[in-house]
Protein backbone atom coordinates (compact mmCIF):
# COMPACT_ATOMS: atom_id res chain seq x y z
CA UNK A 1 0.00 0.00 0.00
CA UNK A 2 1.56 3.12 -0.98
CA UNK A 3 0.59 6.91 0.60
CA UNK A 4 2.62 9.15 -1.34
CA UNK A 5 2.25 10.57 -5.19
CA UNK A 6 4.19 13.23 -6.48
CA UNK A 7 1.88 15.33 -8.53
CA UNK A 8 3.34 18.33 -10.77
CA UNK A 9 6.87 17.80 -9.24
CA UNK A 10 5.93 17.65 -5.42
CA UNK A 11 5.66 14.84 -3.51
CA UNK A 12 2.45 14.70 -1.21
CA UNK A 13 2.86 11.86 1.36
CA UNK A 14 0.39 10.57 4.06
CA UNK A 15 0.73 9.70 7.87
CA UNK A 16 -2.18 6.57 7.21
CA UNK A 17 -5.32 5.34 5.48
CA UNK A 18 -7.00 7.67 7.82
CA UNK A 19 -5.48 10.98 6.74
CA UNK A 20 -5.75 10.16 2.89
CA UNK A 21 -9.16 9.51 3.56
CA UNK A 22 -10.03 12.67 5.24
CA UNK A 23 -7.81 14.80 3.55
CA UNK A 24 -9.44 13.03 0.12
CA UNK A 25 -12.94 14.47 0.91
CA UNK A 26 -14.41 17.40 -0.37
CA UNK A 27 -14.16 20.63 1.47
CA UNK A 28 -15.87 20.40 4.77
CA UNK A 29 -15.91 22.80 7.38
CA UNK A 30 -16.09 20.26 9.90
CA UNK A 31 -12.97 18.78 8.47
CA UNK A 32 -11.26 21.97 8.95
CA UNK A 33 -12.82 22.67 12.03
CA UNK A 34 -11.28 19.35 13.32
CA UNK A 35 -7.73 19.76 11.55
CA UNK A 36 -8.39 16.73 9.44
CA UNK A 37 -9.19 18.05 5.98
CA UNK A 38 -6.40 18.70 2.98
CA UNK A 39 -4.79 22.47 3.30
CA UNK A 40 -4.36 23.03 -0.44
CA UNK A 41 -6.62 21.43 -3.93
CA UNK A 42 -2.95 20.34 -4.72
CA UNK A 43 -3.15 18.13 -1.94
CA UNK A 44 -6.79 16.99 -2.19
CA UNK A 45 -5.90 16.16 -5.48
CA UNK A 46 -2.97 14.14 -4.38
CA UNK A 47 -5.03 12.22 -1.84
CA UNK A 48 -7.80 11.14 -4.50
CA UNK A 49 -4.99 9.86 -6.37
CA UNK A 50 -3.69 7.71 -4.03
CA UNK A 51 -7.12 6.76 -2.50
CA UNK A 52 -7.83 5.64 -5.77
CA UNK A 53 -5.32 3.15 -5.72
CA UNK A 54 -5.73 1.62 -2.93
CA UNK A 55 -7.20 -1.67 -2.68
CA UNK A 56 -10.42 -2.43 -1.17
CA UNK A 57 -9.17 -4.74 1.14
CA UNK A 58 -6.74 -1.86 2.23
CA UNK A 59 -10.09 0.00 3.46
CA UNK A 60 -11.74 -3.14 5.16
CA UNK A 61 -7.97 -3.52 6.92
CA UNK A 62 -8.38 -0.39 8.59
CA UNK A 63 -11.34 0.44 10.34
CA UNK A 64 -11.61 3.87 11.23
CA UNK A 65 -12.19 2.79 15.16
CA UNK A 66 -10.49 -0.28 16.71
CA UNK A 67 -12.38 -3.45 16.68
CA UNK A 68 -11.59 -3.91 20.09
CA UNK A 69 -13.21 -0.28 21.80
CA UNK A 70 -16.19 -0.10 18.99
CA UNK A 71 -19.85 -2.32 18.47
CA UNK A 72 -20.54 -0.07 15.25
CA UNK A 73 -16.90 -1.59 13.85
CA UNK A 74 -17.93 -5.15 15.32
CA UNK A 75 -21.15 -5.40 13.38
CA UNK A 76 -20.11 -3.94 10.33
CA UNK A 77 -16.67 -5.93 10.61
CA UNK A 78 -19.10 -9.36 11.59
CA UNK A 79 -21.51 -8.50 9.62
CA UNK A 80 -19.37 -8.75 5.86
CA UNK A 81 -19.97 -11.74 3.37
CA UNK A 82 -16.63 -13.21 2.69
CA UNK A 83 -17.74 -14.44 -0.78
CA UNK A 84 -18.99 -11.47 -1.80
CA UNK A 85 -15.99 -9.48 -0.49
CA UNK A 86 -13.53 -11.93 -1.79
CA UNK A 87 -15.33 -10.98 -5.54
CA UNK A 88 -14.08 -7.07 -4.97
CA UNK A 89 -10.90 -6.87 -2.58
CA UNK A 90 -8.32 -7.13 -5.00
CA UNK A 91 -10.07 -3.97 -7.01
CA UNK A 92 -8.98 -0.96 -6.04
CA UNK A 93 -11.15 2.15 -5.66
CA UNK A 94 -11.05 3.60 -8.67
CA UNK A 95 -11.52 0.31 -10.30
CA UNK A 96 -14.64 -0.20 -7.86
CA UNK A 97 -15.55 3.17 -9.01
CA UNK A 98 -15.66 2.56 -12.71
CA UNK A 99 -17.26 -0.98 -11.86
CA UNK A 100 -20.51 0.96 -10.46
CA UNK A 101 -20.74 3.52 -13.28
CA UNK A 102 -20.75 0.64 -16.07
CA UNK A 103 -23.67 0.27 -17.74
CA UNK A 104 -22.99 -2.88 -17.20
CA UNK A 105 -22.96 -3.49 -13.91
CA UNK A 106 -26.91 -4.07 -12.69
CA UNK A 107 -28.89 -3.48 -9.52
CA UNK A 108 -28.52 -7.35 -8.86
CA UNK A 109 -24.59 -6.80 -9.30
CA UNK A 110 -24.46 -4.21 -6.84
CA UNK A 111 -26.55 -5.49 -3.96
CA UNK A 112 -24.34 -8.35 -4.05
CA UNK A 113 -21.12 -5.89 -3.54
CA UNK A 114 -23.32 -4.19 -0.75
CA UNK A 115 -22.82 -7.55 1.65
CA UNK A 116 -19.42 -7.63 0.96
CA UNK A 117 -18.68 -4.13 1.93
CA UNK A 118 -17.87 -2.57 5.50
CA UNK A 119 -18.07 1.74 5.93
CA UNK A 120 -14.75 2.65 5.07
CA UNK A 121 -15.01 1.49 1.78
CA UNK A 122 -18.58 2.79 0.77
CA UNK A 123 -16.79 6.19 1.89
CA UNK A 124 -14.02 5.93 0.09
CA UNK A 125 -15.14 5.51 -3.46
CA UNK A 126 -17.91 8.51 -2.32
CA UNK A 127 -14.95 10.38 -2.22
CA UNK A 128 -13.74 9.95 -5.43
CA UNK A 129 -16.87 10.51 -7.15
CA UNK A 130 -18.12 13.52 -8.82
CA UNK A 131 -22.11 14.82 -8.02
CA UNK A 132 -23.20 13.08 -10.93
CA UNK A 133 -21.86 10.12 -10.49
CA UNK A 134 -23.09 10.40 -7.25
CA UNK A 135 -26.83 10.64 -8.70
CA UNK A 136 -25.70 8.08 -11.58
CA UNK A 137 -24.57 5.39 -9.30
CA UNK A 138 -27.35 5.78 -6.91
CA UNK A 139 -30.06 5.78 -9.30
CA UNK A 140 -29.06 2.32 -9.87
CA UNK A 141 -30.29 1.14 -6.65
CA UNK A 142 -33.36 0.64 -5.06
CA UNK A 143 -34.28 -0.59 -1.52
CA UNK A 144 -37.80 -1.55 -0.31
CA UNK A 145 -39.11 -1.30 3.20
CA UNK A 146 -42.35 -2.83 4.90
CA UNK A 147 -43.91 -1.21 7.80
CA UNK A 148 -47.66 -0.73 6.83
CA UNK A 149 -46.85 0.25 3.14
CA UNK A 150 -44.13 -0.58 0.78
CA UNK A 151 -41.76 2.06 0.38
CA UNK A 152 -38.75 2.60 -1.73
CA UNK A 153 -40.37 0.92 -5.11
CA UNK A 154 -38.87 2.70 -8.53
CA UNK A 155 -40.79 5.35 -9.76
CA UNK A 156 -41.95 6.56 -6.44
CA UNK A 157 -40.72 9.59 -4.60
CA UNK A 158 -42.56 10.33 -1.08
CA UNK A 159 -42.61 12.76 2.20
CA UNK A 160 -42.73 12.55 5.62
CA UNK A 161 -45.36 14.78 6.97
CA UNK A 162 -43.37 16.85 10.03
CA UNK A 163 -46.28 18.80 11.80
CA UNK A 164 -44.01 20.10 14.53
CA UNK A 165 -45.34 23.21 17.11
CA UNK A 166 -43.46 25.66 18.97
CA UNK A 167 -45.14 23.98 22.49
CA UNK A 168 -46.48 20.62 21.11
CA UNK A 169 -50.56 21.85 21.20
CA UNK A 170 -52.19 18.95 20.05
CA UNK A 171 -54.87 21.38 18.12
CA UNK A 172 -51.99 23.39 16.44
CA UNK A 173 -50.52 20.12 15.08
CA UNK A 174 -53.56 18.76 13.85
CA UNK A 175 -54.21 21.82 11.78
CA UNK A 176 -50.59 21.06 10.04
CA UNK A 177 -50.98 17.98 10.07
CA UNK A 178 -54.38 18.53 7.89
CA UNK A 179 -52.55 20.97 5.66
CA UNK A 180 -49.69 18.80 4.76
CA UNK A 181 -52.38 15.97 4.05
CA UNK A 182 -53.99 18.41 1.62
CA UNK A 183 -51.12 18.81 -0.62
CA UNK A 184 -50.31 14.85 -0.64
CA UNK A 185 -47.69 14.74 1.23
CA UNK A 186 -47.55 12.15 4.14
CA UNK A 187 -47.20 8.47 2.28
CA UNK A 188 -43.81 7.53 4.06
CA UNK A 189 -44.42 9.02 7.62
CA UNK A 190 -46.42 11.22 9.76
CA UNK A 191 -43.63 11.96 12.15
CA UNK A 192 -43.36 14.86 14.74
CA UNK A 193 -40.28 15.93 16.53
CA UNK A 194 -41.63 16.92 20.02
CA UNK A 195 -40.49 20.30 22.08
CA UNK A 196 -41.88 17.95 25.15
CA UNK A 197 -39.79 14.90 26.18
CA UNK A 198 -42.00 12.97 27.94
CA UNK A 199 -43.95 9.89 27.76
CA UNK A 200 -47.56 12.02 28.41
CA UNK A 201 -46.85 14.57 25.29
CA UNK A 202 -45.42 11.36 23.06
CA UNK A 203 -48.39 9.81 23.52
CA UNK A 204 -50.83 12.48 23.35
CA UNK A 205 -49.31 13.29 19.93
CA UNK A 206 -49.47 9.52 18.75
CA UNK A 207 -53.09 9.26 19.80
CA UNK A 208 -53.95 11.98 17.62
CA UNK A 209 -51.86 10.41 15.06
CA UNK A 210 -53.78 7.86 15.28
CA UNK A 211 -57.13 9.08 15.31
CA UNK A 212 -57.10 11.02 12.10
CA UNK A 213 -55.22 8.27 10.26
CA UNK A 214 -58.11 5.97 11.34
CA UNK A 215 -60.59 8.33 10.61
CA UNK A 216 -59.80 8.92 7.84
CA UNK A 217 -57.97 5.92 6.52
CA UNK A 218 -54.70 6.84 5.71
CA UNK A 219 -52.42 4.12 4.13
CA UNK A 220 -49.02 5.40 6.00
CA UNK A 221 -47.48 5.36 9.46
CA UNK A 222 -46.94 7.40 12.71
CA UNK A 223 -44.24 8.60 15.05
CA UNK A 224 -43.13 10.93 17.26
CA UNK A 225 -39.34 11.43 17.24
CA UNK A 226 -39.08 11.51 21.20
CA UNK A 227 -35.79 10.14 22.66
CA UNK A 228 -36.06 6.14 21.91
CA UNK A 229 -36.82 5.56 26.10
CA UNK A 230 -39.22 8.29 25.77
CA UNK A 231 -40.90 6.41 23.07
CA UNK A 232 -40.75 2.78 24.68
CA UNK A 233 -42.16 3.65 27.71
CA UNK A 234 -45.13 5.94 25.65
CA UNK A 235 -45.71 2.20 24.21
CA UNK A 236 -45.53 0.57 27.75
CA UNK A 237 -48.58 3.26 28.39
CA UNK A 238 -50.30 1.79 25.47
CA UNK A 239 -49.47 4.53 22.58
CA UNK A 240 -50.37 3.40 19.27
CA UNK A 241 -46.67 3.26 17.57
CA UNK A 242 -45.86 2.47 13.97
CA UNK A 243 -42.07 3.46 14.18
CA UNK A 244 -39.68 3.97 16.89
CA UNK A 245 -36.60 6.89 16.02
CA UNK A 246 -34.14 7.41 16.98
CA UNK A 247 -30.47 10.06 15.94
CA UNK A 248 -27.32 7.31 15.48
CA UNK A 249 -23.92 8.20 15.12
CA UNK A 250 -20.91 6.39 13.48
CA UNK A 251 -19.36 5.27 16.53
CA UNK A 252 -20.42 3.50 20.22
CA UNK A 253 -18.85 6.57 22.19
CA UNK A 254 -20.91 8.81 19.72
CA UNK A 255 -24.06 6.56 20.54
CA UNK A 256 -23.54 6.91 24.20
CA UNK A 257 -23.45 10.42 23.77
CA UNK A 258 -26.79 10.35 22.54
CA UNK A 259 -28.24 8.14 25.40
CA UNK A 260 -29.06 5.00 24.06
CA UNK A 261 -27.02 1.46 23.14
CA UNK A 262 -26.86 -1.02 20.96
CA UNK A 263 -28.77 -3.05 23.47
CA UNK A 264 -31.41 -0.19 23.89
CA UNK A 265 -32.36 -0.46 20.53
CA UNK A 266 -32.68 -4.41 20.00
CA UNK A 267 -35.19 -4.04 23.20
CA UNK A 268 -37.06 -0.89 21.24
CA UNK A 269 -37.31 -3.38 18.50
CA UNK A 270 -38.45 -6.14 20.27
CA UNK A 271 -40.71 -4.17 22.34
CA UNK A 272 -42.50 -2.57 18.79
CA UNK A 273 -42.82 -5.77 17.23
CA UNK A 274 -44.90 -7.07 20.33
CA UNK A 275 -46.58 -4.23 21.49
CA UNK A 276 -46.37 -2.00 18.21
CA UNK A 277 -49.10 -0.88 15.80
CA UNK A 278 -48.02 -1.55 12.18
CA UNK A 279 -47.84 -4.81 10.48
CA UNK A 280 -43.61 -4.59 9.89
CA UNK A 281 -41.61 -6.22 9.41
CA UNK A 282 -39.48 -2.79 9.24
CA UNK A 283 -40.32 -1.18 12.68
CA UNK A 284 -37.29 1.45 12.90
CA UNK A 285 -36.62 4.72 11.73
CA UNK A 286 -32.66 6.40 12.41
CA UNK A 287 -31.63 10.07 11.28
CA UNK A 288 -28.15 10.99 10.93
CA UNK A 289 -25.98 13.92 9.63
CA UNK A 290 -22.96 14.87 9.13
CA UNK A 291 -20.69 16.40 12.09
CA UNK A 292 -22.13 15.21 15.08
CA UNK A 293 -18.99 12.77 16.18
CA UNK A 294 -17.19 15.86 15.95
CA UNK A 295 -20.09 17.58 18.23
CA UNK A 296 -19.50 14.93 20.71
CA UNK A 297 -15.55 14.20 20.15
CA UNK A 298 -16.26 10.61 18.93
CA UNK A 299 -15.05 10.56 15.54
CA UNK A 300 -11.55 9.37 16.29
CA UNK A 301 -9.50 11.65 14.26
CA UNK A 302 -11.89 10.33 11.68
CA UNK A 303 -13.48 12.53 8.64
CA UNK A 304 -17.03 13.07 8.67
CA UNK A 305 -18.14 11.50 5.37
CA UNK A 306 -16.52 8.52 6.68
CA UNK A 307 -18.23 8.52 10.30
CA UNK A 308 -21.56 9.04 8.20
CA UNK A 309 -21.38 6.15 6.36
CA UNK A 310 -20.49 4.25 9.44
CA UNK A 311 -23.67 5.28 10.59
CA UNK A 312 -25.59 3.40 7.93
CA UNK A 313 -23.19 -0.07 8.38
CA UNK A 314 -24.54 0.67 11.87
CA UNK A 315 -28.73 0.96 10.53
CA UNK A 316 -28.91 -1.70 8.47
CA UNK A 317 -27.90 -3.97 11.15
CA UNK A 318 -31.72 -3.04 12.26
CA UNK A 319 -33.63 -3.20 9.46
CA UNK A 320 -35.06 0.03 9.37
CA UNK A 321 -37.74 0.96 7.40
CA UNK A 322 -36.39 4.48 6.70
CA UNK A 323 -33.32 6.61 7.74
CA UNK A 324 -32.62 9.71 6.45
CA UNK A 325 -29.72 12.41 6.73
CA UNK A 326 -30.43 15.83 7.87
CA UNK A 327 -28.22 17.30 6.00
CA UNK A 328 -27.94 20.92 6.73
CA UNK A 329 -29.51 20.91 9.96
CA UNK A 330 -26.04 21.18 12.23
CA UNK A 331 -24.54 24.22 10.61
CA UNK A 332 -21.77 26.24 9.30
CA UNK A 333 -20.14 24.21 11.55
CA UNK A 334 -19.85 21.42 9.56
CA UNK A 335 -21.35 22.34 6.09
CA UNK A 336 -20.41 26.04 5.42
CA UNK A 337 -22.40 26.78 2.54
CA UNK A 338 -24.82 25.20 0.02
CA UNK A 339 -21.97 24.12 -1.84
CA UNK A 340 -20.89 21.76 0.67
CA UNK A 341 -25.05 20.93 2.12
CA UNK A 342 -25.50 19.57 -1.43
CA UNK A 343 -22.06 17.37 -1.86
CA UNK A 344 -22.91 16.16 1.72
CA UNK A 345 -26.54 15.25 0.62
CA UNK A 346 -25.42 13.03 -2.39
CA UNK A 347 -23.01 11.81 -0.39
CA UNK A 348 -25.04 10.63 2.21
CA UNK A 349 -27.65 9.28 -0.62
CA UNK A 350 -25.28 7.54 -2.36
CA UNK A 351 -23.55 6.01 0.47
CA UNK A 352 -26.60 4.60 2.49
CA UNK A 353 -27.80 2.86 -0.68
CA UNK A 354 -24.81 1.26 -1.59
CA UNK A 355 -25.28 -0.28 2.13
CA UNK A 356 -28.39 -1.38 0.94
CA UNK A 357 -30.57 1.29 3.45
CA UNK A 358 -33.67 2.81 2.56
CA UNK A 359 -32.52 5.94 2.47
CA UNK A 360 -34.40 9.58 2.68
CA UNK A 361 -33.02 13.10 2.86
CA UNK A 362 -34.37 15.89 4.75
CA UNK A 363 -33.26 18.97 2.80
CA UNK A 364 -32.79 21.72 4.92
CA UNK A 365 -30.40 25.07 6.32
CA UNK A 366 -29.95 26.90 9.10
CA UNK A 367 -30.89 30.81 8.94
CA UNK A 368 -26.90 31.40 10.05
CA UNK A 369 -25.30 29.66 6.67
CA UNK A 370 -25.01 30.76 3.38
CA UNK A 371 -27.60 28.93 1.69
CA UNK A 372 -30.94 29.73 0.67
CA UNK A 373 -34.50 27.78 -0.67
CA UNK A 374 -32.94 27.57 -4.43
CA UNK A 375 -30.12 25.77 -3.33
CA UNK A 376 -32.37 23.42 -1.21
CA UNK A 377 -34.42 22.90 -4.07
CA UNK A 378 -31.79 21.74 -6.31
CA UNK A 379 -30.84 19.69 -3.86
CA UNK A 380 -34.00 17.85 -3.60
CA UNK A 381 -34.75 17.62 -7.15
CA UNK A 382 -30.93 15.71 -7.78
CA UNK A 383 -31.60 13.86 -5.24
CA UNK A 384 -35.02 12.43 -6.36
CA UNK A 385 -33.52 12.08 -10.21
CA UNK A 386 -31.35 10.05 -7.93
CA UNK A 387 -33.90 7.75 -6.87
CA UNK A 388 -33.79 9.12 -2.85
CA UNK A 389 -37.09 7.50 -1.29
CA UNK A 390 -38.36 10.63 0.39
CA UNK A 391 -37.96 13.88 1.67
CA UNK A 392 -39.58 16.16 4.54
CA UNK A 393 -42.17 18.66 4.14
CA UNK A 394 -43.03 21.24 6.68
CA UNK A 395 -45.35 24.22 6.18
CA UNK A 396 -44.25 27.14 3.71
CA UNK A 397 -40.60 25.38 4.17
CA UNK A 398 -40.15 26.91 7.70
CA UNK A 399 -40.06 24.57 10.78
CA UNK A 400 -41.48 26.99 13.65
CA UNK A 401 -40.19 24.43 16.27
CA UNK A 402 -36.62 23.32 15.01
CA UNK A 403 -36.10 27.12 13.58
CA UNK A 404 -34.50 25.72 10.40
CA UNK A 405 -35.68 25.55 6.35
CA UNK A 406 -36.85 22.55 4.58
CA UNK A 407 -38.71 21.50 1.93
CA UNK A 408 -42.20 22.62 2.11
CA UNK A 409 -45.56 20.82 2.17
CA UNK A 410 -46.09 21.04 -1.60
CA UNK A 411 -42.49 21.05 -2.94
CA UNK A 412 -42.69 17.07 -3.40
CA UNK A 413 -45.55 17.62 -5.85
CA UNK A 414 -43.69 19.91 -8.58
CA UNK A 415 -40.63 17.51 -8.14
CA UNK A 416 -43.00 14.37 -8.78
CA UNK A 417 -44.98 16.04 -11.97
CA UNK A 418 -41.12 16.83 -13.26
CA UNK A 419 -39.54 13.75 -13.10
CA UNK A 420 -42.65 11.12 -13.53
CA UNK A 421 -42.79 10.01 -10.30
CA UNK A 422 -45.76 9.30 -7.47
CA UNK A 423 -46.08 8.56 -3.99
CA UNK A 424 -46.67 5.00 -2.63
CA UNK A 425 -49.37 3.46 -4.25
CA UNK A 426 -51.96 2.68 -1.40
CA UNK A 427 -51.60 6.76 -0.47
CA UNK A 428 -51.86 7.75 -4.08
CA UNK A 429 -55.30 6.18 -4.37
CA UNK A 430 -56.07 7.54 -0.88
CA UNK A 431 -55.53 10.59 -2.47
CA UNK A 432 -58.02 9.84 -5.50
CA UNK A 433 -60.76 8.95 -3.04
CA UNK A 434 -60.22 12.35 -0.70
CA UNK A 435 -60.15 14.42 -4.03
CA UNK A 436 -56.53 15.65 -3.56
CA UNK A 437 -55.30 13.69 -6.83
CA UNK A 438 -56.16 12.92 -10.08
CA UNK A 439 -54.10 11.17 -12.86
CA UNK A 440 -51.05 11.46 -10.85
CA UNK A 441 -51.59 15.26 -10.27
CA UNK A 442 -52.81 17.77 -7.23
CA UNK A 443 -56.49 18.82 -8.06
CA UNK A 444 -57.83 22.28 -7.40
CA UNK A 445 -59.02 21.25 -3.74
CA UNK A 446 -55.05 20.13 -3.30
CA UNK A 447 -53.29 22.60 -0.63
CA UNK A 448 -57.31 23.25 1.04
CA UNK A 449 -57.44 21.56 4.39
CA UNK A 450 -60.98 22.48 4.99
CA UNK A 451 -61.37 19.07 3.19
CA UNK A 452 -61.01 17.82 6.96
CA UNK A 453 -63.03 19.85 8.32
CA UNK A 454 -66.44 19.52 6.12
CA UNK A 455 -66.53 15.67 6.86
CA UNK A 456 -65.72 13.37 9.19
CA UNK A 457 -64.09 10.57 7.38
CA UNK A 458 -64.04 8.04 5.44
Amino acid sequence: MILKTTLAGRTYAFKDVKDVMAKANEQKSGDVLAGLAAETDSERIAAKEVLANMLMSDLREHPAVDYDIDDVTRMDQDGVDTAQYNRIKNMTVGEFREWLLSYDTTEADIKGATRGMTAEMVAGVAKIMSNLDLVYAAHKIHVESECNTVAGRRGTFSTRLQPNHPTDDVEGITASLYEGLSYGCGDMLIGLNPVNDTSASCKAILERFDDVKRRWQIPTQICVLAHITTQMEAVRQGAPTDLIFQSIAGSQKGNESFGFTTETIREAQALLREKGTAKGPNVMYFETGQGSELSSDSHFGADQVTMEARCYAYAKQFQPFMVNTVVGFIGPEYLYDSKQVMRAGLEDHFMAKLSGIPMGCDCCYTNHMMADQNDLETLTLSLAAAGCNYVIGVPASDDVMLNYQSNAYHDAAAVREVLGLHPIAEFERWCERVGIMENGRLTDRAGDPSIFTERSGL
